[in-house]
């Protein structure tokens, strides 16, 4: 049986702590980025919970910045990786942003940039470390 995928904006303290908690398994236990790092721009920026039938599984969120809307804190549990859940927490962020957004840009994990490329995001400048992971800005034009 095929699991139901889903992707919410964050309305509540609640949600927003499930959030936080999948952000806190993903990058800080099993990535093992520094936790002073993870926790930033948090009340600007507009949250999405992912759920697979139900079950809290992925987080994601947007701000905008000077130079236009960060996509940022793509995270995917472990077991619900493989199954949409980081095809539609993209998906859901870019048809958030608002009507007035021409630029978008994230710093993607070497890992990942395939599934950012799948929605039209293309590579730009040099390979960085950022939280001890490698990671290449990618941009789309809205």
């Amino acid at each position: 049986m095929q699991s139901r995928v889903e992707v919410k904006k964050v309305a509540d303290a609640d949600e927003l702590q499930k959030v936080f908690a999948i952000r806190r398994i993903v990058f800080v236990d099993e990535q093992n980025c520094p936790p002073e790092l993870e926790w930033e721009h948090e009340e600007e920026s507009v949250h999405f919970l992912g759920l697979v039938d139900g079950i809290p599984a992925g987080a994601s969120r947007w701000r905008k910045t000077d130079k236009g809307y960060k996509l940022e804190r793509f995270a995917v549990l472990k077991e619900f990786r493989g199954i949409g859940m980081g095809q539609a927490l993209v998906n859901a962020v870019l048809k958030d942003l608002p009507e007035d957004a021409t630029y978008a840009y994230l710093h993607a994990q070497i890992a990942a940039m395939f599934l950012y490329a799948k929605f039209g995001f293309r590579k730009e400048g040099e390979q960085f470390e950022e939280a001890g992971i490698q990671h290449f800005k990618m941009v789309l034009d809205l």
